[in-house]
């Protein structure tokens, strides 16, 4: 496993949940902070993760997993802090709280695989380098070992944000605003701070110089000034028409679905449920809208009868995987082209604690969003100047939460994926990353899928439309597990095969 955040957590216990453990297993992370990735790093208790419990266990069909961890945590040191947001009924605990709880799932998952026989290994050093030799793999590491292997999964997570403006090392500009304990505090309390973005990691952003007392204005500078969705109080429903099985099917008879016909299943499936189509729609078709209007309308629909929005949320990420590659190319470029920004704005919503707490700040008019940003400049005596619709804005500080990079490589795992690339084992797919297959989350090469090299999390982002947030990760680290798993026997198989007697 290279890489050892969150993916690979969700793969280890998978993997410790197979009839047949591996022989060993090496995971490959020279981070401070193994099993957290950059995401769940000790923080600020400010910064709260954005979905349910259910929506964040790593146990594959367990959804009170993560759930029972915290009642078991607070039995032995004591209740935390209540983290229930009181207009959704919904717990969200801090990113730093779900960082505890993956490190002891990661070490769950190893000791059961050491007690079932596998040897564990763990490699404090980044892979640079994969090659295949004589039908097996070889991982080579920044200070040059080597390492043979029978499968790979790639967890290499995501890259730190992108610098379209050329800032990097002007003064007062924040690259990466996290761990935002220790990056955004050499900020001013007055300060005039520009938040380049307008996703989750923006409302972090505003959430800690809040919480920090900031009283500069804060701005939230973006192309499209898109915030995220409100999340609403949870409703049941079990999907009947917009379903995995159904387009798993499809896929299967090598058929394809145009996106029309994707959204008339979506109608049956919203029709069905009692919920008002057309409202969905508008909501994804609201691009016009003012984004503090918007943000002030959907935090007034936290208690909204309308199930339409939240099953939208559960279906994008658990059938989103399967209806992708079935969807013609002219109306995967549209879809991504005009609605991929609100889509994913409406399926990773926030707290609706967050969004009060924006709306505070901008009551207060200490928070403004800046839409149609063009150029960010340093300024010629000092700070910064932010071009976008209405004209300059200045700033003293620049804080960085864009998103990573199109191209979904992280920098530091540029020299490994170039060393597939180079030698044919893996292609770069046009909308970023690597080419997967959808079944088993495999390698696409000249050859066909690999069978022992995969894909975990956003590396696979141009073949699969939702490779982020846990249960998909989990959903894919099943898949893979369980292709491991086949291919191991088929080696096995071959094996004793070829010792049979002539």
């Amino acid at each position: 496993m290279i890489g050892g955040g969150a993916s690979a957590v969700c793969l280890l216990d998978a993997l410790s949940r197979q009839e047949e453990v591996p022989q060993s297993v090496t995971v490959f992370d020279p981070s401070p902070h193994l099993w957290r990735g950059r995401a769940y790093q000790p923080d600020s208790a400010v910064l709260r993760v954005n979905a349910p419990p259910e929506d964040m266990t790593v146990r594959a069909g367990d959804p009170t997993h993560f759930s029972r961890w915290l009642e078991a945590r607070s039995v032995v040191l004591g209740p935390p802090a209540d983290h229930t947001d009181t207009r959704s009924g919904i717990p969200f605990p801090p990113r730093a709280l779900y960082g505890d709880y993956l490190e002891q799932c990661a070490r769950g998952a190893l000791t059961r695989l050491a007690a079932l026989g596998s040897r564990i290994r763990l490699v404090r050093a980044a892979a640079t380098g994969l090659t295949r030799e004589d039908g097996s793999l070889l991982v080579r590491t920044a200070d040059r070992a080597a390492h043979g292997l029978d499968h790979v999964v790639l967890c290499v997570g995501t890259g730190v944000p992108a610098d379209p403006h050329g800032l990097l090392g002007a003064p007062g500009f924040v690259p990466d605003p996290y761990p935002v304990t220790r990056r955004l505090a050499g900020i001013g309390e007055r300060d005039r701070v520009v938040v380049l973005g307008s996703g989750l990691t923006a409302v972090d952003v505003v959430l800690a110089l809040t919480a920090n007392g900031h009283t500069g204005e804060v701005v939230l500078a973006s192309r499209r000034g898109v915030l995220p969705g409100v999340r609403q109080r949870p409703v049941e429903h079990e999907l009947r028409f917009f379903t995995a099985a159904r387009f798993r099917a499809l896929a299967a008879r090598g058929e394809r679905l145009p996106l029309a016909d994707a959204v008339a299943l979506m109608r049956t499936e919203l029709t069905a449920a009692g919920s008002r189509f057309d409202t969905v729609a508008r909501e994804i078709a609201t691009g016009g809208e003012a984004p503090l209007a918007r943000l002030r309308r959907q935090l007034g629909r936290v208690d909204d009868p309308d199930p339409g929005l939240r099953i939208l949320q559960r279906a994008v990420p658990d059938t989103g995987p399967d209806v992708w590659p079935l969807l013609p190319e002219r109306d995967r470029t549209g879809l991504l082209r005009d609605h991929y920004r609100t889509i994913m704005s409406l399926c990773c919503p926030m707290p609706p604690a967050s969004a009060a707490a924006l709306l505070a700040q901008a009551d207060s008019g200490r928070l403004g969003v800046l839409r149609g940003v063009e150029r960010v400049r340093p300024g010629p005596t000092g700070g910064f100047r932010v071009y976008g619709d209405g004209g300059v804005r200045p700033a003293d500080v620049v804080v960085n939460a864009v998103s990573p990079p199109a191209h979904r490589v992280p920098p530091a795992a540029a020299a490994l994926i170039d060393s597939l690339t180079g030698r044919g084992l893996a292609s770069r797919h046009p909308r970023g990353g690597v080419g997967v297959a959808r079944a088993t989350s495999g390698l696409l090469h000249a050859g066909g899928t690999d069978r022992q090299v995969y894909v975990l999390g956003d590396l696979a982002a141009g073949s699969l439309f939702f490779t982020f947030g846990v249960p998909s990760l989990v959903d894919r680290a099943v898949d893979i597990a369980e292709a491991i798993q086949r291919d191991a026997a088929r080696s096995t198989a071959g094996f004793a095969d070829s010792r049979q007697p002539a």
